[in-house]
């Protein structure tokens, strides 16, 4: 044998053995690849469901049957329904020194009357829940208790930042209001904007708001007492302690009307106007998409029949009837 026939050999002997190899490295791929695909296949397939002769599946029928259905996450749990056994009452209540609006007919009534209460009374056939409005103590109690979720529902509330991290607004506002700075009849006060009031003492009736930026104006520039009612707030001015009064023009004037003594006058321009809205306590056990709904549509409905104006000329009838 010669020696190129040799090499010859050699070489070819030598591709045979990578071949063998390569056969082994190779062929155990083909059924793997082959599996793999058929898995994710299997996979991405759903199942085929088995239909009665009812048109149902045979496990039972589908929550989003329907050609307009779309999946629901199963990690979401279902909503409470409102008309469940889980509310059948709302709790509802307010600031209780607010006429027309609110008040108490006496000391010992736990219950609330005025052009809210009446409308918390239409509400609750609009929503077809029962609504109690009560009495729980004064303004800033009430604040409290629907922070706590023990009321449900506040029947009069201005916009606040701070508000909203416990309850929920619904607009639109069901009433618009004025609050005003008061003074005493002979009074000297010269006010044609906020920065008259600086240098002179104020009262209001505490955690009461009169927006956003008249509050913040008020805790950085004025000199201002906070009471725990109206009668106090308008004593103080009357006595001459304090140069003026803020608050709601309607209430105070009803409030002033009633306690006699030196007559009261607003000055103008009002600090502010403000919305007065219904709100929902977020920890409210009856607090759902559901509810929420049927209040967004029931104060539309107000707002379109002005119905909300024949509740305040009859809270104003119902608290003259009242007055000593």
């Amino acid at each position: 044998m010669s020696l190129r026939t040799l090499a010859a050999s050699s070489v070819m002997s030598l591709c045979a053995s990578v071949a063998a190899v390569a056969s082994l490295l190779v062929s155990p791929v083909v059924p793997v690849v082959a599996l793999f695909a058929a898995t994710v296949s299997s996979q991405a397939q759903p199942p085929a469901a088995s239909f009665s002769s009812s048109g149902t599946s045979a496990s039972g029928p589908s929550p989003n049957a329907g050609p307009s259905a779309t999946p629901v996450p199963a990690a979401l749990p279902p909503l409470p329904a409102v008309t469940g056994g889980a509310c059948t009452q709302l709790i509802a209540s307010g600031n209780p020194q607010y006429p027309p609006y609110l008040w108490r007919a006496n000391e010992d009534d736990t219950r609330l009357m005025g052009a809210n209460a009446e409308l918390m009374q239409w509400l609750a056939r609009e929503i077809g829940i029962p609504i109690d409005t009560r009495y729980v103590g004064p303004w800033g109690r009430v604040q409290e208790e629907a922070r706590a979720g023990r009321i449900d529902l506040i029947a009069g509330a201005f916009f606040t930042l701070p508000r909203t991290e416990y309850m929920d607004y619904f607009f639109p506002a069901f009433r618009e209001t004025r609050s005003v700075v008061l003074t005493r009849a002979n009074s000297s006060l010269n006010y044609k904007r906020w920065t008259d009031l600086t240098g002179h003492q104020g009262v209001t009736v505490i955690n009461n708001s009169f927006g956003v930026e008249f509050d913040q104006f008020a805790r950085q520039s004025l000199k201002m007492t906070q009471v725990a009612t109206v009668e106090q707030a308008i004593q103080m001015l009357q006595r001459g302690r304090v140069d003026y009064f803020i608050y709601e023009d309607t209430p105070a004037e009803a409030y002033a009307a009633r306690a006699g003594g030196a007559a009261l006058r607003p000055l103008m321009p009002a600090v502010a106007h403000e919305g007065l809205y219904l709100t929902l306590a977020h920890r409210s056990r009856c607090n759902t998409p559901e509810l929420r709904g049927r209040l967004t549509r029931a104060l539309y409905k107000l707002g379109q029949e002005r119905t909300m104006n024949r509740f305040i000329e009859q809270g104003i009838q119902m608290w003259k009837q009242q007055a000593p």
